[in-house]
C-alpha cells in the first residue's frame, strides 16, 4: 500500500463514522459531509492503487 491508498481508506472510515453519528442524530449535513469524505477516500484509495500498477511498467 502506498500513502495515496492509506490515507484514502482513512478518509473513508473517517467519513462512514460521520455518515453513521449524521444518522444517528438526524443532522443531515453531517450525514451529507460523511458521504462526501466516504467518497473523496474511495476515489484516493482507487487512484493509489493505479499509481502503485502503473509503477511496475
Amino acid at each position: 500500500m502506498n500513502k495515496d491508498q492509506v490515507i484514502g481508506s482513512a478518509t473513508e472510515a473517517k467519513g462512514a463514522v460521520k455518515e453513521v453519528a449524521g444518522k444517528a442524530i438526524s443532522d443531515t449535513k453531517l450525514e451529507s459531509a460523511g458521504m462526501i469524505d466516504r467518497l473523496w477516500g474511495r476515489i484516493q484509495r482507487i487512484f493509489g492503487g493505479l499509481l502503485g500498477s502503473a509503477r511496475f511498467f
